[in-house]
């Protein structure tokens, strides 16, 4: 469902802008006072957990940290982009979702995909994510 508008085979790259976008949206749902610790700590983990793959595809220890940097700065660009998400119409959803997703012909259905995401998240506390999630 998530790759029938990509206009090729889908790379790390596709399926890592996925989980990103996933990720940006989860944090905008949950960003308050009373989730921060939580949340960094779960930004950690994911960025760490990256790190951790992009090494095992067999990049040089220059190449991580270039990557790394990267895709750090493109969450936070996505993270911008959907700041203001509740207040855009369609258009503008598309618009924003174009600029990252140059692989996609069609993001009219990720947009609707996103919009029941968000509204998913928002139905359930950020401990109910997590309940199930071992601790260290």
């Amino acid at each position: 469902m998530l790759y029938k508008g990509l206009n090729k085979q889908d790379t790390f790259s596709d399926r890592l802008l996925l989980f990103l976008i996933h990720f940006a949206f989860f944090l905008k749902v949950f960003k308050n006072k009373n989730n921060t610790e939580t949340l960094q700590k779960i930004y950690d983990f994911n960025f760490r957990q990256l790190e951790l793959s992009i090494r095992e595809i067999g990049y040089g220890d220059q190449s991580i940290n270039k990557k790394m940097k990267d895709y750090i700065n493109l969450f936070h660009s996505l993270v911008s982009e959907i700041h203001f998400w509740d207040d855009l119409d369609i258009n503008e959803k598309e618009k924003k979702f174009s600029i990252f997703l140059e692989n996609f012909e069609k993001t009219d259905y990720l947009i609707e995909y996103f919009e029941k995401y968000k509204e998913n998240l928002s139905k359930k506390t950020l401990n109910s994510y997590l309940k199930s999630v071992s601790k260290p």
